[in-house]
């Protein structure tokens, strides 16, 4: 009977030592890992795209005083999320009241992008990649966007259609992680080679041992353009598998990041030690600017198109673009 008894205890025993070493093992791989990674950098954030409607009071809009509006033939605008602000101040400043309409007759948030303009309405909300085929079709105007990809340059010339790229503003492009992160800056080399595969670790980069989880975005997004230009030529390459466990690098443009989004969870670096700020961007030490751009079809004849940009490129628009929190051309 002892016997038997000894046998049982020892067995429990054993039983107990296995699952300790297994959760033992599972924490050094993973859970140890995991704890303070900084993985949730670039987690999935929609804009409220209901901050931005024309002519509604509460609106965070730019708003400017004794502009003469526009008559007739309205262009449809239209653009990037990251764009909204300036497009959607454009509609509020240059447009009659009632030019913005929505399917059910009121604004609606239970949409993928938390909009439901209606098809007769002159403010659209399609985002980058459905925004370039509406342009291309001709279902929009004009679009407000940071520069195509090459398959969105294709798809213009493949339905024989020339666009036109009027740069009305600046930005920066930026890369952001965790705000626990200690790492503050980083080169536009270590980046390349971040993205490249060739650097893989934080700690290769004066951070803590951590994986480094490079995101991407949508292919064809403006961001994910910006990226692959970036990149001048380099290939991004697979991630491993274990990048999934480590600390997130992401990347994306600077207002819509500090403005739009706003989570003080993450925290945009500085690139070769100039940080984003937009006196940077203007004074040209930031080292990765882009234009953003008002595009239309080349054999668009809608007479307000050249009166708007024109607009836009005058003192007034350009003091539009920057108080809607963008950079100026000048």
């Amino acid at each position: 009977m002892k016997k038997k008894l000894f046998c049982q205890i020892a067995v429990l025993l054993a039983v107990v030592l296995v699952f300790a070493a297994f959760n033992g093992s599972m924490y050094a791989l993973l859970t140890g890992r995991l704890y303070n990674n900084f993985s949730d950098t670039s987690q999935a954030k929609m804009v409220d795209v209901g901050k931005y409607l024309p002519f509604e009071a509460e609106s965070d809009l730019v708003r400017l005083d004794g502009v003469e509006k526009l008559s007739g033939d309205l262009p449809v605008l239209d653009g990037a999320a990251a764009l909204v602000p300036v497009y959607a101040s454009i509609v509020e400043n240059l447009y009659p009241e009632g030019s913005v309409t929505y399917q059910g007759g009121s604004f609606s948030d239970d949409n993928y992008y938390g909009e439901n303009f209606a098809p007769d309405s002159k403010m659209q909300y399609k985002n980058t990649v459905r925004g370039y085929k509406a342009i291309v079709d001709g279902d929009t105007d004009i679009l407000f966007c940071a520069a195509p990809s090459a398959e969105q340059k294709a798809y213009a010339a493949e339905a024989g259609v020339e666009l036109v790229y009027q740069p009305v503003g600046r930005e920066a492009f930026v890369f952001f992680t965790n705000h626990k992160n200690p790492v503050d800056s980083l080169t536009v080399e270590e980046i390349r080679d971040i993205y490249a595969g060739e650097i893989t670790n934080w700690r290769q980069v004066g951070g803590p041992n951590r994986v480094i989880n490079p995101v991407t975005r949508l292919a064809g997004s403006g961001s994910q353009s910006a990226m692959d230009s970036f990149m001048k030529g380099q290939e991004i390459a697979p991630k491993s598998p274990l990048a999934l466990t480590g600390g997130s690098l992401g990347f994306s443009f600077r207002y819509y990041m500090d403005g739009m989004v706003g989570d003080d969870g993450v925290k945009m670096l500085s690139l070769n030690g100039v940080y984003p700020s937009p006196e940077n961007i203007k004074n040209g030490t930031y080292p990765v600017t882009v234009e953003f751009y008002a595009i239309y079809r080349a054999d668009n004849e809608n007479e307000n198109i050249p009166v708007l940009l024109d607009w836009l490129l005058s003192e007034e628009g350009q003091r539009l673009i920057e108080e809607s929190g963008y950079v100026g051309l000048q």
